[in-house]
């Protein structure tokens, strides 16, 4: 066992003397290049561009809003949009519109009706007037290809904004 040891050893270090003297040669090409590089002139290097002093600005509050306020005061929680809470859901308001597609429209009696499949499979009949999605979103419009709706959502200052959407027909 003692002389399997010795000979994977030996093994070893010939590997290793082997390696070693692999990355010695070739060393002139690299000595001519570098003393090819020296030779060439330097070039001119730019100069460092002018750093501006930093402006500071004292903030004295003085005659000035609170930057924690917002600038109108007749924007925010004091808006009269609001969600009707008072209303009815309809069925597809429990999906949020990104689960729902449009999968077509249906010409029934003068009425165009537009057809929305939910994430379980199932396909609805929805006419202008329906609402969709968890943002209280009212259909105003349906064409062959999208059905169109505006959405009552939050504007981030306790009030609420009305935002255009849209289920495009599915391919």
């Amino acid at each position: 066992m003692n002389r399997s040891i010795t000979r994977v050893a030996t093994l070893a270090l010939l590997v290793l003397a082997t390696t070693l003297g692999a990355c010695a040669g070739g060393m002139t090409e690299l000595q001519e290049r570098v003393a090819e590089a020296k030779k060439r002139p330097g070039g001119r290097i730019q100069p460092l561009p002018e750093i501006k002093p930093y402006e500071t600005f004292n903030y004295d509050p003085a005659g000035m809003r609170s930057p924690f306020e917002p600038s109108d005061p007749s924007a925010g929680a004091q808006g009269g949009l609001r969600p009707d809470s008072t209303r009815t859901r309809e069925f597809l308001e429990q999906y949020s519109l990104d689960t729902l597609r449009m999968v077509g429209t249906l010409r029934r009696g003068g009425n165009v009706y537009g057809l929305v499949q939910t994430k379980d499979g199932l396909v609805h009949r929805v006419a202008v007037g329906n609402y969709l999605g968890q943002a209280d979103g009212h259909i105003i419009v349906i064409a062959e290809a999208k059905i169109s709706l505006i959405e009552i959502v939050p504007d981030g200052l306790g009030g609420f904004m009305e935002r255009p959407a849209a289920l495009a027909l599915a391919n």
